[in-house]
């Protein structure tokens, strides 16, 4: 077999290591590579030589190069050139190219054609959209409650997906990569896609169109700074193996995703030649797809390549796939871990500045540096880029490899340095967690543990770390919301009141409502309804919620469900404009066991909350009662749906029609059962402060349990009853079915449901329109539904014109 010349494209770390390894192989006779970087032209590495009079994206240059130097293989390591259609390029003078054509490069360079593949071919991958019309996505994005992932569709040098921890991070986002092109043309159409939770997974694999061969599973850093906070990035480090991706799950994996992406992609006439990367999410209901790469990945290349054993020839591996013979090539992999770490310039992933001396001490034997963004000028090697230099080390064990990369990274020094300090912490999260340890006590018994008790510390503190950026985005003017301490901590001067409110506090819960969560196994949505029964319940006494904690009980912990939950909180103390300063998760083994309403602990919970507001020095504590007179106008704001009252009585109806949450719902065929009653409680708290603080509401009654008639006799004095026209307001097609399905009487009706309107206000006669109007302009729906008049009987609620329910 002839030896190979190669001409390796790229200029990166992925690069470094790449040229690294193929210089290993007896059968490379030379690796050019264009342009490199300081470190594939630091005289390092036998048999590899940078070029730098030819350009990566100038193809014409490159095959002429190619040509004259008798070059037989072309490698290109970044994305764009094979987006750019390298491989067509290559093709045409007979050239080898370890890479798919222009129209496999779709895979990655554009997310929406990769997502409509999955699609079309049945792979596992999370819920979207894609958008080529900035308005079209905004208006999206204003439509939906739950937690979306924003992702320019082209090539965004892997800064292109925006994670948004709040419907306005989410619609600036949208802006910033749509109007303002922040990602170039990669942001001319998006994907706006469901967020996922999970552990990520990376998955490697090399194939020739028909077969594959995958690397172990690798888990990249993206986020910036420590406990996977900040922006998104190309790859802060990475560690190999993990433990996550056991033998079963990778075979998983193979047998639903890569074999079949490699199967879907020959049977549509674009055969994937090279190396497929493939980001996975293993979410609680399998593995999904979160992104395809064509090419190798960085960090990862880095980390993968030193697990590949010495008989592992990698140069062959990589002509085996462009001739089609992969299913010849055994691929190897040492038995050991692997881990590496990114130092990064100042600044980056913003600005940063580049021309900065690089200081390089010996590194510990076994470790190894791959250059990136370095180069050498006048023969002193120098930044010239974002992620600047990485360290990679091997070991036995895990974090044997990682203490070794970070003796590695401590022999570099140059001005801004900055790198994660945590790299691996989830995999060392699980592998030091609390083991039982096996003494004798008396006789044969063994040492008992909180974890044979069924009590999951470890869990614990997983969510803990899931939920904080969660709880971190609901600060406000003086709350932080910052968790893991003994209390959380509210400055009332900072939060704007400077003369002493009076304070006032709120606990409720959501109720059975969770049965219909727990069917659904939906549970981001319930975590809204627990923060708006607390903040309506404040502000109908015309108090500004200024914190929330929750209290999340369950027999077996599931931190997936948990951390859903939590993140509905989050959402709802955003809306409400107070901060999750705590909480209590409280994992109790057999409350949830035979003979109590859930049979079984695994994932079932309660959840309860209690918000507390503030009322300004000197503003009138509401109901006003003794302002209130005959002819006051009464007026209704709409509901969402039944909020998170009535459901005992809701549930036993859908058993008597013999419907399951998983139906289509009768009163609306687009949505279930489940997903139309799991319409989260609306949260009335910025319009209604508004017009607390003019002074022109008397009263608000949040209609929660007990529907319209136990609930606005609360704000009314004994003197008066607020007399309704139920034809005065729609009455939503979800009660109207409920009513009819169940037979409801009137009364019992009223009672029970909140029949469309989900608070009531009242309000002088002069004032009705201007707050009718002021309530609009903010986004509520309102309707004069009736007048107080002078109560001549027990009721304090007077329902006339019932025949509009009928």
């Amino acid at each position: 077999m002839e030896d190979l010349t190669i001409l390796l494209v790229g200029n990166g770390g992925r690069e470094h290591a790449l040229a690294w390894k193929l210089s290993q192989s007896s059968r490379v006779k030379k690796v050019y590579v264009v342009p490199g970087n300081g470190g594939t032209g630091a005289g390092g590495l036998n048999k590899v030589e940078n070029v730098s009079h030819v350009k990566p994206d100038d193809f014409d240059a490159l095959m002429a190069f190619a040509k004259e130097k008798e070059v037989n293989l072309i490698v290109p390591g970044p994305e764009a050139p094979l987006v750019a259609g390298i491989e067509g390029a290559c093709r045409a003078p007979g050239l080898l190219c370890f890479g798919p054509s222009k129209l496999g490069a779709r895979m990655e360079g554009s997310k929406t054609f990769a997502k409509d593949f999955m699609v079309r071919h049945k792979i596992p991958t999370a819920a979207f959209q894609n958008f080529n019309d900035y308005e079209r996505a905004k208006l999206h994005l204003e439509s939906i409650t739950h937690d979306v992932v924003i992702k320019a569709s082209g090539i965004a040098a892997g800064k292109g997906v925006i994670i948004p921890a709040t419907k306005e991070e989410g619609l600036e986002a949208l802006k910033d990569i749509m109007l303002k092109k922040e990602f170039g043309a990669a942001g001319d159409e998006v994907v706006v896609e469901e967020f996922l939770v999970g552990e990520e997974l990376s998955i490697l694999s090399f194939s020739d169109g028909y077969t594959v061969k995958s690397l172990p599973a690798a888990q990249d850093h993206k986020q910036v700074f420590d406990n996977d906070q900040g922006p998104m990035t190309g790859g802060m480090g990475c560690y190999a193996p993990t433990k996550l991706a056991t033998p079963e799950l990778v075979d998983e994996i193979h047998r639903t995703i890569i074999q079949p992406t490699i199967d879907g992609m020959r049977r549509e006439r674009m055969p994937f030649v090279g190396l497929l990367f493939t980001g996975l999410m293993i979410t609680k209901s399998g593995p999904k797809v979160l992104e395809y790469n064509v090419r190798f990945g960085d960090p990862e290349t880095q980390t993968l390549l030193p697990l590949l054993s010495s008989g592992t020839d990698l140069a062959e591996i990589m002509l085996s796939c462009t001739e089609h013979w992969l299913d010849a090539v055994e691929l190897k992999i040492d038995s050991k871990f692997s881990a590496t770490v990114v130092a990064c310039a100042g600044g980056y992933p913003g600005p940063y500045v580049r021309g900065d001396e690089i200081q390089l001490e010996e590194p510990p034997t076994g470790t190894m540096i791959f250059h990136a963004g370095t180069t050498i000028s006048s023969g002193i090697l120098k930044t010239s880029g974002g992620r600047i230099i990485a360290a990679n080390s091997t070991g036995a064990t895990l974090t044997e490899a990682i203490e070794s990369a970070y003796r590695g990274i401590s022999t570099i020094k140059f001005s801004g340095m900055h790198y994660r300090k945590d790299i691996g912490h989830r995999a060392l999260k699980v592998s030091s967690a609390p083991t039982q340890i096996i003494t004798s006590i008396s006789g044969d018994q063994n040492a008992l543990t909180y974890a044979s008790a069924g009590v999951s510390i470890s869990s614990g503190n997983e969510l803990v770390k899931r939920i904080i950026p969660l709880v971190k985005s609901t600060a406000r003017p003086g709350a932080d919301a910052t968790i893991g301490g003994f209390g959380g901590v509210v400055d009332l001067q900072a939060a704007g009141y400077y003369r002493p409110p009076l304070i006032i506090g709120a606990i409720d819960g959501v109720g059975t409502k969770l049965n219909i969560a727990h069917e659904m196994n939906k549970h981001d949505t319930v975590g809204i309804d627990c923060v708006a029964m607390n903040v309506n319940d404040l502000i109908v006494q015309g108090a500004e919620a200024l914190f929330f904690l929750d209290c999340y009980t369950c027999g077996k912990l599931d931190v997936e469900v948990a951390a859903a939950f939590v993140g509905g909180v989050a959402r709802g103390c955003i809306e409400a404009g107070c901060a999750l300063v705590g909480g209590e998760t409280s994992e109790m083994p057999g409350l949830f066991g035979e003979g109590t309403a859930i049979k079984d602990d695994g994932g079932k919970y309660d959840a309860v909350g209690a918000a507390v507001g503030a009322l300004p020095h000197g503003q009138k504590l509401l109901p006003d009662k003794e302002s209130m007179v005959a002819g006051d106008v009464v007026l209704g704001l709409t509901s969402n749906g039944c909020h998170s009252n009535g459901f005992s009585l809701i549930r036993k109806i859908l058993k008597r029609a013999k419907l399951t949450v998983h139906d289509a719902a009768p009163w609306d065929p687009t949505k279930s059962v489940g997903e139309s009653l799991l319409t989260p409680t609306r949260i009335y708290v910025k319009p209604l402060l508004r017009v607390a603080s003019q002074g022109v509401v008397k009263g608000m009654s949040h209609i929660t349990g007990g529907g319209l008639l136990e609930n606005i006799p609360r704000m009314l004095p004994d003197h008066l009853t607020a007399e309704l026209d139920a034809g005065r307001w729609p009455l939503p097609a979800v009660f109207r079915w409920l009513k009819s399905a169940g037979a409801l009487e009137d009364m019992e009706f009223a009672k029970v449901f909140n029949t469309g309107l989900g608070m009531v206000l009242v309000v002088a006669e002069a004032d009705a329109v201007p707050t009718i109007m002021a309530l609009e302009n903010a986004g509520e729906t309102v309707f004069e539904v009736g007048r107080l008049v002078p109560r001549t009987s027990q009721t304090g609620c007077l329902l006339r014109g019932l025949e509009a329910w009928r």
